[in-house]
């Protein structure tokens, strides 16, 4: 992801301007048949259909970075237009570590209106570094009820193997220290932390190695893909670390102005491999931009994404 510095404006707040998003699920029927002189199969019991185990159900959400032009001249609504196509979950990135907590506050009041969660937040440095910093992004995410507090980019870059070994051990450190307070921290990849950093050994492998495992590691698709990398090696060498995928799609013709399925990503490999080994809990398209208004963008990768669950 850019670096993301323009801040959200936030307006006045009306809980009765937003009604609740509600979806009716039709009851499934069943039907039996046997031919003539056949014998049909006995019913299964009554109590089948509860012991059946039931397919786990991965979030579907939005880095808001995606509409960021939206959410910066009216936060409220652009809530509730994410809301309405059909988004369970949202990610602030790093204004929203400007805001008063009363401000947070309604902000989670809107959401909680809206039936839509935020699990994880993108941060600079400055939440990562003891005393003020991290107290304020941990109150914050709190009480949005994210759980994760995610790096959105090294700071100055990163620099060298010492440079990235010494900002491991701060997220380390932070690490420890949010568990106290039920949350966990973070770092996002760009197309350069795969790299090599060291002879063959990239950027990611040194966040990797030098992290505990509760630290997470959330995988930016587009990016990986765009570096020459493999994600679903990736996500095989780190199980149980990738909690959240960015679903951010990248061509070669187009780079990151495609939509998510339109470019070079082997998704229905990826969420597998997410599914069975990386431990994600759920997911979040990302739009650098696109030949569409920010909001339509969202609305159709959304439909994409549902398309695609329904094939894999």
């Amino acid at each position: 992801m850019s670096p993301k510095n323009s801040e959200a404006r936030f307006h006045p707040l009306s809980r009765r301007n937003f009604l609740a998003v509600s979806a009716a699920i039709p009851a499934a029927l069943l039907a039996q048949a046997a031919a003539p002189g056949a014998f049909a199969a006995p019913a299964p019991p009554d109590d089948a259909a509860a012991t059946a185990p039931t397919p786990k159900k991965y979030p579907i959400g939005l880095e808001l970075y995606s509409v960021r032009n939206e959410l910066a001249r009216d936060l409220p609504n652009t809530l509730k237009t994410v809301a309405g196509i059909g988004y369970e979950v949202v990610e602030f990135y790093a204004p929203y570590y400007n805001w008063s907590m009363p401000h947070a506050k309604d902000v989670r009041t809107l959401m909680d209106d809206l039936g839509i969660r935020c699990y994880s937040t993108h941060n600079s440095i400055a939440s990562f570094t003891p005393r003020d910093g991290a107290a304020k992004a941990i109150e914050l995410n709190q009480i949005l009820g994210a759980r994760t507090i995610v790096l959105a980019s090294a700071p100055n870059g990163g620099g060298g193997l010492d440079a990235w070994k010494k900002l491991c051990e701060q997220l380390t450190t932070a690490s420890d220290q949010l568990k106290a307070h039920g949350l966990a921290a973070g770092f996002h990849n760009h197309d350069t932390e795969w790299a090599p950093l060291d002879g063959n050994l990239r950027t990611m492998d040194v966040v990797a190695a030098n992290t505990p495992k509760e630290f997470v590691l959330q995988l930016d698709v587009g990016t990986c893909v765009k570096a020459g990398a493999d994600p679903v090696a990736w996500i095989n060498t780190n199980p149980g670390r990738i909690h959240s995928l960015h679903l951010k799609d990248w061509s070669p013709e187009k780079s990151y102005s495609v939509l998510f399925g339109e470019g070079a990503c082997p998704w229905k490999e990826i969420l597998a491999a997410a599914e069975a080994t990386g431990g994600v809990e759920y997911y979040l398209i990302e739009q650098e931009g696109s030949r569409f208004p920010e909001l339509e963008t969202a609305r159709r990768c959304l439909e994409t994404w549902k398309t695609l669950r329904k094939t894999s």
